[in-house]
């Protein structure tokens, strides 16, 4: 693979807490999930972040999570259908209204935090969250965990599945990403997440957490933004011997 999307969770701040240094990653990538206030994010920062992705033609996606905040969204919050539904609708609506209104256009959506893995391997959750996207728009694209029954899903209902990986996460045997909690579950130096996007990006496998190597097919590679090393390891990927062109995908 000559090229490959990057990813990243922007728009993350509100009020006085900063979170990530957006304004670094931005030259780096090709697309930017964007928060949509339930689990980070504000109105001011949303709308920063959107003029900033407009300015480097960085493709932007709506990042909407569980109502959680104070835990930044990856803590498992127990929904009813119609309130997890709702709380989509709310969020998607939000970005898609304030992207409009800058001359923009939201291209895909892509669940955050602990919403992601719940969706990624739970078949109600993942219905109940494509029902919302269908409702509010079904010609968005979905962007979640490459291999998944989630995929899976998304393809049935109609719609364009993007395939993600991730730079800066450990990985588990069965394609699924080590539990924050646990330790190592995130990459701890640049020449590890160089490593993980060149095989990903190259080669189509990643070596887990166990050692094994497994199958790895993916459109579009994430970094987090609230990683402390993001800009390092996004420097890096531009500065490779054989170089990886970052291009986002067209939707």
């Amino acid at each position: 693979m000559s090229s490959i999307d990057i990813n990243c969770d922007l728009g993350e701040s509100f009020g006085q807490f900063i979170m990530g240094n957006d304004d670094a990653i931005f030259p780096y990538i090709s697309s930017c999930n964007i928060a949509c206030g339930f689990h980070g994010g504000d109105p001011l920062h949303i709308e920063n972040t959107i003029k900033k992705a407009l300015q480097h033609n960085v493709q932007i996606g709506a990042h909407p999570s569980y109502p959680d905040l104070a835990g930044f969204g990856r803590r498992k919050i127990v929904l009813s259908h119609e309130e997890l539904k709702a709380s989509v609708k709310y969020q998607i609506s939000a970005l898609i209204g304030m992207v409009k209104s800058l001359g923009g256009e939201l291209k895909y959506i892509k669940a955050h935090g602990a919403l992601y893995n719940s969706i990624a391997f739970g078949e109600k959750e993942a219905n109940t969250f494509l029902s919302a996207v269908k409702e509010i728009d079904p010609d968005l694209a979905i962007l979640g965990l490459a291999g998944s029954p989630f995929q899976e899903i998304t393809q049935q209902c109609g719609f364009r599945f993007i395939r993600e990986g991730f730079l800066d996460r450990r990985y588990q045997d069965d394609g699924s990403l080590m539990p924050r909690k646990e330790k190592g579950s995130v990459l701890e130096s640049v020449e590890e997440s160089i490593n993980q996007f060149i095989s990903i990006a190259q080669k189509g496998e990643v070596q887990t957490a166990s050692g094994k190597r497994i199958t790895m097919e993916v459109d579009s590679l994430c970094i987090h933004g609230d990683n402390p090393l993001a800009e390092d390891i996004l420097k890096a990927t531009h500065q490779l011997d054989q170089p990886i062109t970052v291009k986002c995908i067209q939707l």
